[in-house]
């Protein structure tokens, strides 16, 4: 059994800069990822508003982190916490899914994943045509009709990369205007990507592949065929709130962890931070987050 001042579970922006602070005050801490990176974060194909970077890929930003933070903690990746328990000694409890640990803190920053559509054909063509990750994809398509349903930042993020990879892209929303920032909006207009506006999926259809998608019109109350090669898709995010479910922390409405302005959560001795902790997801906010989630885990259970 593992015992440590701090464990942080989840090797994102919010998590790897916890790391950072818990180490530079002296804690014994160590990261638990499930994944073999840095979960969704890797995914992001070029960001333009991290302090410090005028252009850089989630993928690069979070290895310099993560580099800085490795010079602190020990991280761990393949290993998925599946319980939290408080015990009587006011300890916590962490079970994995290699091994037991003991800590004085942790700090819950699992982040959240991509919302699906939830339409017939969409998990039988995962894989073929039907993809979340334009970084990862995006190549595979390169010269071929693809569609990007969303409208928020990462749709129309996805689909100037998928651009400038070569693919044909349009952008498919359920409203009459996206929810993205002027600029990224600004930047869809000087590719000139068309957009499809006031519809939805019905159905993706294919043999070996997705062939076609199936649009409902909501405006015009109309159902229209649609051949393409792929469907990425990008319509916001859910968090991933086993690991609070398991410690019994209290949650919103939206199943996000709620924090106070310290990121402390209903139970002591447990911290949240990042996108599961709902509010605005940038990654400048997860980090402070991370920050202030790590500060706090050193003042309450370590002075």
């Amino acid at each position: 059994m593992g015992v440590y001042d701090l464990v942080i579970v989840g090797a994102g922006p919010a998590g790897l800069t916890a790391a950072i602070y818990a180490g530079r005050q002296g804690m014994k801490a160590i990261i638990l990822e499930m994944m073999i990176g840095s979960g969704s974060g890797y995914m992001v194909p070029a960001m333009e508003n991290y302090p410090g970077f005028e252009k850089i890929s989630g993928k690069n930003l979070l290895e310099i982190i993560k580099k800085q933070a490795e010079e602190h903690v020990i991280i761990k990746n393949m290993e998925e916490v599946k319980d939290i328990t408080v015990l009587n000694n006011k300890n916590l409890e962490i079970i994995t899914s290699k091994g037991e640990y003991r800590s004085r803190a942790v700090i819950i920053s699992t982040g959240s994943r991509h919302r699906r559509l939830k339409v017939p054909g969409e998990i039988e063509f995962i894989g073929r045509g039907v993809c979340y990750c334009a970084t990862c994809d995006g190549p595979l398509y390169k010269g071929k009709d693809v569609m990007m349903i969303g409208g928020g930042n990462a749709a129309v993020q996805e689909a100037l990369y998928l651009e400038s990879m070569g693919c044909k892209v349009t952008i498919v929303h359920r409203r009459d205007e996206l929810r993205a920032e002027k600029y990224l909006q600004e930047k869809l207009k000087e590719k000139n990507i068309p957009i499809i506006w006031d519809s939805v999926v019905e159905e993706i259809k294919g043999d070996a592949a997705v062939d076609e998608v199936v649009l409902y019109n909501r405006k015009e109350d109309v159902h229209v065929v649609v051949e393409t090669s792929g469907v990425f898709i990008a319509i916001g995010e859910e968090p991933l709130n086993e690991v609070a479910k398991s410690a019994g922390v209290e949650l919103d409405g939206k199943g996000y962890i709620k924090v106070d302005k310290f990121q402390r959560t209903s139970i002591p001795g447990l911290y949240a931070a990042g996108d599961i902790t709902g509010g605005i997801k940038q990654w400048v906010v997860a980090c402070s987050e991370g920050a202030v989630a790590a500060l706090f885990a050193h003042k309450d259970n370590m002075d």
